[in-house]
C-alpha cells in the first residue's frame, strides 16, 4: 500500500525503510507510479495519492535501492494548446539518479501517431515502456574524495570526449575503453598530468541519446550534446554501475591532483521539436519546461537549434538546473561546469539579462560556491552572441581569441593589433565588469572544428561522412592547408605545418588568460578534415595515440611550453596589468615595443608582424620580467630587449623556430622567420616566481 508521503525532496528517496516518490507536473490530473523488475517486467502500479504546489508524492514502504520505476501522466491531451499528456507513454523521473536499460526509435516513443499523414496531431495510445530507459532508485553514497582546488591563474585546461580519448588507448583494457573505468585508468591519469595540466574537462556524461536522423544513417551521437536527464550518467559509459562507476573516476582524478570540469547542457533535451518523442519533460509538464510562443503554444523556441528550449524563466526549470549543480558538485564531486549555449540560461522573452535570476542563482547558491563557471557565451537564438558579458563569477569560451591567433599565423593582414588584446587576456572583452584574466578561456580548437593538426592541412571541411552533404560544421575555419588539401610528404609543407601549430599552442600558452587545449593536438592527432565530428564514434572521433611516438618531439615542445606556463607566474597573472611603473625596479609592468626595442601603441605596435611584449614584476624575493617575441613575417627578425645593471641578460625559455642571442650581454636576440620565442630575466633571490597578486 502507498502512503502519502511528501513533496520534497523531488525524485526517488531512499530513507532506509522505504522510498519516498515526488514529481512536479501541474499539467497532470493524476499521476501513475509504475514498479518494474531487473527484467524490466511491470510488477505493480500506485497512484501517487497526494498533491501540493503541483507536486506529486506517495511513499512506498519497504521499497528499496535498486527498484526500476517510470511514470505515467495522466492529463489533456491538446497539442495545439501546448498539453501533451499521454498515459501510455512511460516517463523518465527528470530526478532519477540511475537509469536502466536503452532507448529504442520504435513508433510507440511518440506521444502522437506518427502513421497519420495530416497535421493534426492524433494521441498514440501505444504503450512505449519497452523503448525506453527506467530509473533506478539510489540510496545516499559516501562523499567523494575533495578535489585540489586549483587557483584559476594556475589552471589549464584539456578538453576531451570520453569515449573518444580511450577508445583507442594502448593502455586501457577492452572492458574500460569507452568508459568511466577507462579515464580513471592510472596511465592515463599519468599522461595527462605529465603534460602539466591541472584540469580534465569532459564532453557531456549525462543521458542523451542519439538523434533519429542518425540512427536511420546507421550512425551514433558521439558528442553527448542531446540530454534526456541531468542527474543520470550515461549509461553507456558505465559497467554494470554508472553511478558508482562515475565516483570511481572522480576519486581517482582527484587523487591524481587534477580537478574535472564537466560540460552540462540545460539549454535543450534530445525530446527535439513538437515532433519528437515524448521520454520526460513533455509528458509531464510540457508548457513548464519548455519554451513556447506566447500566441503559440502548441509551438516550440528554437533558440537551441535543437528543436526545443528550455524555459529558464520558469521557477521549476530553475529549481532542476540548481539542485542538478548542486547533486553533480556535491555528491558526485564535480570540481567545475562548462555551460554549453549559455545564453540561454540568461534569456527571457525580451532576450538576454546578465541579471537573470537563473544566472544570479548559479553564481549565488552556496553549495556551487567554490566551483568553476564556464560559459559558452552564444547561442543561436536571437541576440545570441554575448562574448563579455556574463556576470563577476563566470569565466567564458573566448572565440575571438581562436580566430585572432588563427588567422595571424596564416598570414592574414589587419589582424595583427587585436592580437595585443588577445595576449593581454582580452582585456578589453573582460576588465569592464571587474573581471580578471582567468575569465578569459582562450584557445585555438575545441571539439567543435577542425583538431589543430586539420586546422594547418585542409583549407575545407570534409564532413561527408556525417551524411548531410557536407553541408554542417563550420564553413569559415581561418585555416590554411599550406599547399596540399589533406596529407603530404612533401618536407617543406609538413616543416611549415609543424612550425604553425607549435606558433599557435605556443601563444595559448604564453598568453594571459585560462588556456584550454583540446586533447590530441599535443601528438597531432587528426580528423581527417572532419570539422563536426559529433556523429563520428569511430577510429575517426577516436584519438590515435600513435602520435605520441611519431613525433615525440613535437609532443615534448608542448609539455616544455606548458613548463615554462607553470613555472612563471608572470604569464598566468590575476589581475590585468596596464603598462604601471614598478616603484623598485623603475620598469612598467607591461611594454610593448617593437623590435629596435622602442615602446610603441596603438596603431604603430598594431602594424607590425614582427613585435614584442614584456611583462615585469617585482616581489620581495627580486625581480623577474617575460619577454614574448612574434615575428609574423617571412624573414629573420632581430630584437633589441630592454637592459638592466646585470652581468647577463634574458635567457631563452622556448623557441618555435631558431633564436639566439646576437649580443654578449644577451640584450639583443635574432627570431627566426615566422616564429615565437619566450625569454626571461631575473635578478634577486628567485626561489619562485613574481607575485601575480
Amino acid at each position: 500500500m502507498i502512503l502519502t508521503g511528501r513533496p520534497t525532496p523531488l525524485g526517488a528517496s531512499w530513507d532506509g525503510e522505504g522510498v519516498n516518490f515526488a514529481l512536479y507536473s501541474s499539467a497532470a490530473q493524476g499521476v501513475e507510479l509504475c514498479l518494474y523488475d531487473a527484467s524490466r517486467r511491470e510488477t505493480a502500479r500506485h497512484w501517487l495519492p497526494d498533491q501540493y504546489d503541483g507536486v506529486w508524492h506517495g511513499y512506498l514502504p519497504r521499497c528499496r535501492p535498486g527498484q526500476r520505476y517510470g511514470y505515467r501522466v495522466h492529463g489533456r491531451y491538446a497539442p495545439e494548446e501546448g498539453l501533451r499528456c499521454n498515459p501510455a507513454k512511460l516517463l523518465i523521473d527528470p530526478y532519477a539518479r540511475q537509469l536502466s536499460g536503452g532507448f529504442s526509435w520504435n513508433p510507440a516513443v511518440f506521444d502522437f501517431d506518427p502513421t497519420n499523414g495530416d497535421a493534426e496531431l492524433r494521441i498514440n495510445t501505444r504503450d512505449s515502456a519497452p523503448y525506453v530507459p527506467l530509473g533506478v532508485v539510489r540510496a545516499d553514497s559516501e562523499p567523494v574524495r575533495p578535489g585540489p582546488r586549483i587557483p584559476w591563474s594556475e589552471t589549464i585546461i584539456y578538453e576531451t570526449n570520453l569515449r573518444g580519448f580511450t577508445m583507442a588507448h594502448p593502455c586501457v583494457p577492452e572492458l574500460q575503453r569507452g568508459r568511466f573505468a577507462g579515464m580513471r585508468n592510472k596511465d592515463v591519469l599519468a599522461y595527462i598530468k605529465s603534460l602539466g595540466i591541472s584540469a580534465i574537462e569532459l564532453l557531456p556524461v549525462h543521458a542523451f541519446i542519439d538523434e533519429q536522423h542518425l540512427h536511420d544513417k546507421g550512425l551514433r551521437n558521439f558528442w553527448g550534446y542531446n540530454s534526456i536527464s541531468f542527474f543520470a550518467p550515461e549509461p553507456r559509459f558505465g559497467n554494470t554501475d554508472p553511478v558508482a562507476e562515475f565516483r570511481e573516476m572522480v576519486n581517482a582524478v582527484h587523487d591524481a591532483g587534477l580537478e574535472l570540469i564537466l560540460d552540462v547542457v540545460f539549454n535543450h533535451t534530445g525530446e527535439s521539436g513538437g515532433v519528437g518523442p515524448s521520454l520526460s519533460f513533455r509528458g509531464i509538464d510540457n508548457l513548464a519546461y519548455y519554451r513556447t510562443p506566447g500566441d503559440a503554444p502548441g509551438e516550440y523556441i528554437n533558440d537551441s537549434g535543437c528543436g526545443n528550449t528550455l524555459d529558464a524563466d520558469h521557477p521549476r526549470v530553475r529549481e532542476l538546473v540548481i539542485d542538478s549543480l548542486r547533486y553533480w558538485a556535491g555528491d558526485m564531486g564535480v570540481d567545475g561546469f562548462r555551460f554549453d549555449l549559455a545564453t540561454i540560461l540568461g534569456r527571457s522573452g525580451d532576450g538576454y539579462n546578465p541579471q537573470h535570476a537563473l544566472l544570479t542563482e548559479i553564481e549565488t547558491d552556496p553549495a556551487l560556491e567554490r566551483v568553476k563557471l564556464i560559459a559558452e557565451p552564444w547561442d543561436p537564438g536571437p541576440g545570441g552572441y554575448q562574448l563579455g558579458r556574463f556576470p563577476g563569477r563566470w569565466a567564458e569560451w573566448n572565440d575571438r581569441y581562436r580566430d585572432t591567433v588563427r588567422r595571424f599565423w596564416r598570414g592574414d593582414e589587419g589582424i595583427a593589433g587585436e592580437l595585443a588584446s588577445r595576449l593581454h587576456g582580452s582585456s578589453d572583452l573582460f576588465e569592464h565588469s571587474g573581471r580578471r584574466p582567468h575569465a578569459s578561456i582562450n584557445f585555438v580548437t575545441s571539439h567543435d572544428g577542425f583538431t589543430l593538426s586539420d586546422l594547418v592541412s585542409f583549407e575545407h571541411r570534409h564532413n561527408q561522412a556525417n551524411g548531410e552533404d557536407n553541408r554542417d560544421g563550420h564553413a569559415h575555419n581561418f585555416s590554411s592547408n599550406c599547399g596540399v588539401e589533406g596529407e603530404s610528404d612533401d618536407p617543406v609543407i609538413l616543416y611549415t605545418r609543424r612550425r604553425r601549430r607549435l606558433n599557435m599552442l605556443a601563444t595559448l600558452l604564453f598568453s594571459q588568460g585560462t588556456p584550454m587545449l583540446l586533447a590530441g593536438d599535443e601528438f597531432g592527432n587528426s580528423q581527417d578534415g572532419n570539422n563536426n565530428a559529433y556523429a563520428q564514434d569511430n577510429p575517426v572521433g577516436w584519438l590515435d595515440w600513435s602520435g605520441v611516438e611519431k613525433d615525440s618531439e613535437f609532443h615534448a615542445a608542448v609539455r616544455g611550453m606548458i613548463q615554462v606556463r607553470r613555472r612563471c607566474a608572470l604569464l598566468r597573472q590575476a589581475r590585468y596589468r596596464h603598462g604601471e611603473e614598478d616603484k623598485e625596479s623603475g620598469w612598467p609592468n607591461l611594454q610593448w615595443l617593437g623590435p629596435c626595442g622602442t615602446t610603441l601603441a596603438g596603431d604603430d605596435w598594431a602594424n607590425l608582424r614582427a613585435k614584442a611584449a614584456v611583462f615585469a614584476a617585482t616581489s620581495r624575493a627580486g625581480f623577474r620580467a617575460v619577454a614574448i617575441l612574434i615575428n609574423g613575417s617571412p624573414k629573420a627578425v632581430t630584437y633589441t630587449l630592454p637592459g638592466v645593471p646585470l652581468e647577463s641578460g634574458w635567457t631563452l625559455e622556448f623557441t618555435s623556430g631558431e633564436a639566439r642571442a646576437v649580443s654578449s650581454d644577451k640584450f639583443t636576440w635574432e627570431l627566426g622567420e615566422s616564429s615565437i620565442a619566450c625569454l626571461c630575466l631575473a635578478w634577486g633571490d628567485m626561489p619562485g616566481s613574481a607575485t601575480t597578486d
